[in-house]
């Protein structure tokens, strides 16, 4: 890997059922190299592959998880073993209780409300 290849900040992005604005140009307005996948399973081997500086995923509670409130919990779990300190979750406000849930075992997940204000997300890069 070169040197400037090393200097290009990395976001992963998760976007599994969408709903949202596409917010690839603010991404690379905040100087992120962008990678988008659209479950669960590939954002984790995108995680170990890119080692991203920031992760902005959507929240889904999934009713079919016994033990867990969605697969976010494993991207969170992947993301902290590798040092991925900012992980940005979108929400809607109707899965606040179980976003709660979430935010017990990951306090530091950072969470922003549909519709997204674009300028915290900005803020939050």
């Amino acid at each position: 890997m070169t040197q400037q290849e090393k200097s290009i900040r990395q976001l992963l992005s998760i976007v599994e059922l969408g709903g949202y604005p596409d917010f690839s140009a603010l991404y690379k307005q905040a100087g992120y190299h962008t990678e988008l996948v659209s479950s669960g399973r590939k954002a984790i081997a995108a995680l170990k592959k890119i080692k991203p500086d920031v992760v902005v995923a959507e929240f889904n509670h999934q009713l079919e998880f016994r033990d867990r409130t969605s697969w976010l919990e494993s991207v969170l779990a992947t993301a902290q073993q590798l040092g991925t300190n900012r992980v940005i979750a979108i929400y809607y406000e109707e899965e606040s209780g179980q976003l709660e849930k979430l935010l017990a075992r990951f306090p530091d997940l950072i969470t922003l409300p549909r519709p997204v204000d674009e300028e915290r997300l900005l803020n939050y890069l």
